[in-house]
């Protein structure tokens, strides 16, 4: 019988409660699709992993270990899921390390991240949108990015742009749109109350503390100090179905041969 796995990657975490709530139940909606594939999971993030070790116990594979036991395990065919939101830095890490593996299998394909293609933007574009479908008039919704300091940067203005007219509004945290850009988007749509929300996989670091944090620089307080109110919602897009379900169709894709990608 053919052994077969489904890799999923991403950065990872150290916040436990929202890696069970995202990338946990992001894996559950995999499984749930592919049953009949074994589920591996790795974190790409060296502090990440050597800090749930530390504090948790538990030992989570980089994406090279977790490949290199494949292989000693005997499976030949083996999905590698990105959970990657844009084809930045991280995932071109990824994409080399699956990249030295070939032949090594007798199948191996790893699927895009969230973002590419224009069909992807207009996805995820609703989908932010109907997010902020119960806002009243003066409020919405702003959405932290990560960023990235390549090529993989417009993602969030391209999003943002395309949000337009809708009471969400996209920024990121590294790169462009930076927070005064949203400020100044937000002030001419006379919006004066938000809700902050990760436009990433968790609601991990960036989520706590850029975003939600006490400090003066986090998103809540500086919008607070342009006069708009800020309510931080701690909710990972690995938490909604929606996404999930995103995720599952990338690898229902490219097993049935229509690539969205192979190595």
């Amino acid at each position: 019988m053919t052994k077969q796995a489904i890799l999923t990657v991403s950065f990872g975490t150290t916040y436990a409660q929202t890696r069970e709530k995202t990338i946990g139940a992001t894996e559950w909606a995999i499984s749930q699709a592919f049953p009949d594939f074994d589920l591996v999971r790795a974190f790409t993030s060296r502090i990440v992993r050597r800090r749930i070790a530390a504090k948790e116990k538990i030992n989570i594979d980089d994406p090279i270990v977790a490949l290199d036991k494949l292989v000693d395990q005997g499976y030949q065919k083996v999905y590698v899921v990105s959970l990657h939101m844009i084809p930045g830095i991280e995932y071109q890490r990824l994409q080399q390390a699956v990249k030295a593996f070939e032949g090594r299998f007798q199948c191996l394909k790893l699927t895009e991240p969230l973002l590419v293609t224009y069909g992807d933007f207009q996805k995820v574009a609703t989908f932010l949108s109907q997010q902020a479908a119960t806002c009243d008039q003066g409020e919405g919704i702003l959405w932290m990015g990560h960023g990235t300091s390549d090529r993989a940067f417009t993602t969030y203005a391209c999003l943002d742009h395309m949000l337009a007219g809708t009471p969400s509004f996209v920024g990121a945290v590294e790169s462009y749109p930076h927070l005064d850009d949203e400020i100044k988007r937000l002030r001419q749509a006379e919006i004066h109350q938000v809700r902050l929300q990760p436009m990433m996989l968790v609601a991990g670091n960036h989520a706590h503390n850029d975003m939600a944090g006490a400090g003066p620089d986090s998103w809540q307080n500086q919008l607070a100090q342009h006069g708009i109110q800020a309510q931080p919602v701690l909710k990972g897009l690995g938490e909604y179905p929606a996404i999930q379900q995103l995720f599952v169709n990338r690898l229902k894709q490219i097993l049935k041969g229509g690539e969205r990608r192979a190595i």
